[in-house]
């Protein structure tokens, strides 16, 4: 099957920012969906329902899809999804504007090229026009393809002028909480043009039970499969998770890991080595949870009003939809 993909980021690119991460002892967020066995220690995950914010997001969008559809324009729309990932949570938004009348393009973007071509084939099998872009996209200059021309266009993957149609944003799987939420919303909001929705959300804190959602077998397997794919194995050290305190603001709360070795222990990626000493500490990407007037007050914050909110059924996730801020002048901020 052809799949059209476009790249911002290349896989040299990727694996020269490994290196240099591992080098500063850190792994960024990016780094556990880029290995094949990361792919498939996620794809593992959601699949054995395990990760409690997948199968949550899943249950939101599966129940409210149709709701979400109707807020959206009629006509053209393209549907955005910022970490799509395998694409499941994006297909059921797509089928629900399908089934509405509207003539919806589907353009996932993800730095995992293994996961960006399962999001791009499953769409294009199900008769979805789909196509990828391949990116880091909490780097602005990666998504020039996504951003205004200047003229307040739309500019198409492909490099095509859009039609003027409306887009609707994807941010799913509490992957705000991933990076800097604050200013992930931020750059949310600087992403979308008058007329266009977003949908966002976010896992609300729930002290040790928040813990147990991460600290499990399965999930430790994701965790560790960056470093396994660079060579090491569970017996290289300890595996940690802790619930951490965001000092930023309060009701601002983390997930924490980290992997600390217990012997000498060496990495290799791509032709490169790095080694590790006893005692020496990784530290891995942060997920970061909410109360749920400081997720709020992060999307007013950044100018983006709610048009309507779900929530999963144990009340652990809330979904919203959003739009940009309406000036008094009646433009958008």
């Amino acid at each position: 099957m052809y799949l059209p993909i476009d790249v911002a980021l290349t896989e040299d690119e990727l694996a020269r920012d490994f290196v240099a991460a591992v080098s500063a002892r850190q792994i960024p967020e990016k780094f556990f969906y880029w290995f094949p066995l990361s792919v498939r220690a996620w794809l593992a995950l959601c699949g054995e329902g395990a990760y409690r914010n997948f199968s949550r997001s899943h249950q939101v969008i599966t129940e409210h899809a149709s709701d979400v559809a109707s807020l959206v324009s009629p006509g053209e729309v393209e549907v955005v999804s910022l970490g799509a990932g395998q694409g499941d949570k994006d297909r059921v938004i797509v089928r629900a504007l399908i089934a509405r009348g509207a003539a919806a393009r589907y353009r996932p973007v993800d730095a995992s090229l293994g996961l960006l071509e399962i999001a791009v084939g499953d769409a294009r099998r199900e008769g979805i026009d789909a196509r990828g872009l391949k990116a880091d996209f909490t780097e602005r200059s990666q998504l020039r393809e996504l951003l205004s021309d200047g003229a307040g266009q739309w500019r198409g993957l492909g490099g095509s002028r859009g039609s003027g149609g409306s887009r609707l944003i994807l941010l799913l799987g509490n992957t705000l909480g991933g990076f800097d939420p604050a200013r992930m919303a931020r750059d949310l909001a600087a992403l979308m043009r008058e007329g266009d929705l977003a949908v966002v959300d976010g896992e609300l804190f729930a002290g040790a039970s928040t813990l147990a959602g991460y600290d499990n077998p399965i999930n430790r397997q994701f965790a560790f499969s960056p470093l396994a794919g660079a060579g090491l194995v569970p017996d290289d050290g300890q595996l940690e998770f802790r619930i951490g305190q965001d000092r930023s603001r309060s009701g601002l709360h983390r997930v924490d890991k980290s992997f600390t070795a217990s012997r000498p222990a060496v990495l290799h990626v791509a032709g490169e080595t790095v080694a590790l000493s006893p005692g020496e500490r990784i530290e891995m990407s942060s997920s970061h949870k909410y109360d749920e007037p400081t997720f709020l007050a992060l999307l007013a914050e950044a100018g983006l009003t709610p048009r309507a909110s779900y929530r999963s059924a144990d009340g652990r996730l809330l979904m919203a939809v959003v739009e940009r801020e309406t000036t008094s002048a009646g433009r958008k901020s």
